[in-house]
């Protein structure tokens, strides 16, 4: 029985060879392998494309998180407000800056953090709040701007999986103080090894992840502060441009795959599209009671499904001493427990896309009726 894989990405590099290929070679022939102009013209498309003044390059969305966060003076001492259902990478950024990451619990129509949660968390060490675009679906982030603005606290955008996602009218990447994005193989637009940005439209943010990401220099041999070695690599850079060229087209498609699901679909709970969003499909994730016994059944048909993410951040080992005992996050924990992410990509063939609906619904049909179980 053929299997039908989560995500294919050697496909992606096959339908653009000739081109990523050439762009490869291009930076070998350069003699120029750290930062130059590579990075410089990838920087600049990029910021194009979001709709920002300027992109920084840096080694992978962790470290953007990183140097967003120290850009903007938030460190011991500090709290900042972080969705309680997230990838840890999320928590991670506060942490490794010596602040402390106050999570807030999701909306359950559509998984990101729900604002009207926030005001209850901010106190007086509340220094910023880093929604997450989760799955490639926007967060309100126009309502937490204003209640942002309101506190005079920062906005830090963790966009890891929202490349080409849509808030109203403007894509994601310029509303916030700092927009982060990761480039890992498997996001929407993925290098072929890690890499990261920050897009903003704040010159002196720009200016300061810049110093930080090349150790703290500006100048050679000049160090202005303690900064680490996080820069985005010019064989990266050089590849996410050719892909970037094509991520429109390939975001269509994943929308299309998406609509498909959503039109054919039954037996499981599915994702909630509010009307001033346009999300990019980086998961397409269902919810059910039986989430466990579902991926089995998918499993036992070829259908790879994967699981993000089976332990919230405030239950991982890493967090331990955080003061968050099992129960205390429980729309978090529930997500945790009941959500299963479909294949889908931008090179998946109708056939796969058939075999994963009659799967699912196939399954679904075995099980308790969604309705019949309490939500939270």
């Amino acid at each position: 029985m053929q299997t039908v894989p989560f995500l294919d990405l050697k496909a992606g590099y096959l339908e653009l060879k000739p081109d990523i290929d050439a762009a490869v070679a291009r930076v070998l022939d350069s003699g120029w392998y750290i930062l130059g102009p590579e990075v410089e013209t990838f920087e600049k498309s990029y910021a194009t494309f979001c709709g920002a003044a300027h992109c920084v390059g840096v080694a992978n969305g962790l470290d953007a998180l990183i140097l967003a966060l120290r850009a903007l003076d938030i460190g011991p001492g500090h709290e900042v407000i972080v969705p309680a259902n997230t990838f840890i990478a999320t928590w991670l950024a506060v942490s490794a800056v010596g602040a402390v990451p106050v999570p807030v619990e999701p909306t359950l129509l559509t998984y990101n953090i729900d604002p009207a949660r926030i005001e209850a968390a901010i106190t007086g060490r509340t220094r910023a709040i880093i929604p997450v675009h989760l799955y490639g679906q926007p967060a309100d982030i126009g309502t937490i701007l204003q209640m942002a603005q309101k506190r005079g606290l920062a906005v830090i955008e963790d966009a890891a999986q929202a490349h080409g996602a849509g808030y109203k009218e403007t894509r994601i990447g310029m509303h916030g103080d700092a927009v982060c994005w990761s480039f890992y193989p498997g996001k929407n637009l993925g290098a072929m090894g890690d890499g990261g940005a920050v897009t903003t439209n704040r010159t002196d943010v720009a200016d300061r992840i810049r110093t930080l990401r090349n150790y703290g220099s500006r100048e050679k041999y000049v160090n202005e502060e303690q900064g680490p070695n996080s820069r985005l690599d010019p064989i990266q850079a050089a590849i996410l441009g050719v892909k970037l060229n094509h991520l429109d087209t390939w975001t269509a498609r994943r929308r299309g795959i998406a609509q498909y699901y959503l039109d054919n679909l039954s037996g499981v709970t599915l994702p909630h599209v509010p009307n001033w969003a346009n999300p990019v499909w980086h998961l397409f994730v269902i919810r059910h009671p039986q989430r466990d016994t579902l991926m089995s059944k998918l499993a036992e048909k070829g259908i790879n499904a994967m699981i993000h993410y089976p332990i919230p951040p405030h239950l991982q080992a890493a967090y331990s001493d955080c003061g968050h005992a099992k129960g205390t996050l429980p729309l978090a924990e529930q997500l945790a427990d009941d959500m299963l992410s479909l294949p889908i990509g931008p090179q998946m063939p109708q056939d796969a896309q058939n075999r994963v609906i009659e799967a699912v619904n196939q399954a679904a049909a075995t099980l308790p009726p969604v309705d019949q179980v309490a939500d939270i």
